[in-house]
């Protein structure tokens, strides 16, 4: 057992869950033998705690790194903003630089609040939101945060997300009296949606612009008009799928633009910072109730964006991501066909993933793991791209990547893949279907 390993045992004990995201629990990846813990990450590599290297091929932190861990233009910007103060009596001024460089990139947004973490954001725009509308309906569609308006649709029925988060997530703690206030909706059931905005006081749509799937037809187009029609207010969630396609939302791709749209993950390269944007009066409405927090004006989160920004627009990133992804999802698809395993891939490009439909599919998700970490990467089913992920990096990965799936075309063969595993299966973690 490494000290990762033992240090995750430690944890558990002193912090409910072992750590602060279900995403990075080792349990998600290699129960009882994922490091679990990092001393340093440069590029696509990651150091362990006992100093062994491996090339990061699964969700680099959670996303958030687009341009590679410890991108040195960003971190020096940083660092100069830890010389110069990161806290003080006055404000930073880089958050109004920060503003207007969102503003620009979204030509129908007129003002910005900032935030420190994607659920905050979330929240936030909610809050702006009813309060512009003065109605207390939501319609939902896709994975927003942990946040009580969220998770009170489970309230009743632990399963109504199950579509959208986990299967059987508890919404204990929250508040009974927030039943009735949140309607989930399936991605590209129009039809669904109409009918709450017909039989609800719905005063908010909030929505992922896609995560697995593409919009049918002009199903985005047709969820812009409803909510025109019935004044209710659009919110696009782009936490996860902003700055991966386009340079700045997902919804510029589709031709699509909301009332409000949440930004966070990528927007600070792993510093804490997201944004919500919107239209001057749903914004203002924000001065009708109360948002406020000490560390959504500490200096490093907008600095951070302001330079990650700079740096994404200089080197397009978002065209390297999403040409390396759709790579990888071709060889996914290719590397299936050569083994004759059934395996689909789903998501934006530069968040893919793919699945194979097979009775063991979690047993050998879990032997990959095993089995791509014994030859140096971090892996899964699901890889999120960055611009370190350069073509020789991609082309050792599926070199790694072959033997393993020869492995489970064994094991559909009639070989035991309980008896290759050297630990439980991991868990099943976010199964989102939207």
């Amino acid at each position: 057992m490494g000290k990762g390993q033992e240090l995750w045992k430690r944890a558990k004990t002193v912090i409910p869950g072992g750590n602060m995201l279900l995403s990075k629990r080792p349990e998600q990846f290699l129960p009882e033998q994922w490091p679990a813990y990092y001393s340093k990450a440069k590029g696509c590599r990651v150091w362990d705690l006992d100093g062994r290297e491996y090339i990061d091929m699964s969700i680099m932190g959670i996303g958030c790194n687009t341009l590679g861990y410890g991108d040195d233009e960003v971190d020096d910007a940083v660092r100069r903003a830890i010389d110069l103060g990161t806290m003080s009596t006055l404000n930073a001024p880089e958050e109004v630089e920060l503003a207007q460089k969102l503003i620009a990139l979204h030509p129908w947004a007129d003002m910005a609040r900032f935030a420190r973490s994607g659920g905050e954001a979330n929240a936030i725009s909610i809050r702006i939101a009813r309060a512009a509308t003065g109605r207390d309906g939501v319609a939902l569609c896709g994975y927003h945060g942990w946040h009580d308006w969220y998770l009170a649709a489970n309230l009743g029925n632990a399963e109504t997300l199950a579509g959208h988060l986990l299967p059987g997530l508890s919404p204990n703690g929250v508040p009974q009296s927030l039943r009735g206030s949140v309607f989930p909706f399936a991605y590209n059931d129009y039809d669904g949606l109409e009918e709450l905005v017909r039989t609800q006081s719905i005063g908010v749509i909030k929505m992922e612009v896609s995560r697995n799937y593409e919009p049918e037809g002009d199903f985005l187009v047709r969820v812009r008009q409803l909510a025109d029609a019935h004044g209710i207010v659009l919110i696009f969630d782009e936490c996860t799928s902003g700055f991966r396609q386009a340079l700045g939302g997902l919804h510029k791709v589709y031709g699509v633009d909301p009332d409000m749209a949440v930004f966070g993950k990528a927007l600070g390269n792993g510093y804490a910072v997201t944004g919500v944007l919107g239209k001057r009066d749903i914004m203002q409405a924000a001065q009708n109730t109360f948002i406020s927090s000490t560390f959504w004006t500490e200096r490093i989160g907008s600095v951070a964006g302001v330079a990650t920004l700079r740096v994404m627009e200089r080197e397009k990133s978002w065209e390297k991501i999403t040409a390396t992804g759709r790579e990888i999802t071709a060889r996914w698809q290719a590397l299936g066909k050569k083994h004759g395993l059934p395996l689909t891939t789903a998501g934006v490009p530069a968040l893919t993933s793919f699945a194979l439909k097979l009775p063991k599919a979690q047993a050998y998700r879990t032997l990959i793991s095993q089995e791509m970490l014994a030859r140096g990467y971090l892996a899964a089913t699901a890889v999120y791209t960055c611009t370190a992920h350069t073509p020789d990096i991609v082309d050792g990965y599926f070199e790694a990547l072959d033997p393993v799936f020869a492995l489970i075309r064994d094991c559909e063969d009639g070989r035991d893949v309980m008896s290759l595993l050297n630990g439980p299966v991991a868990h099943s973690g976010f199964t989102r279907l939207n």
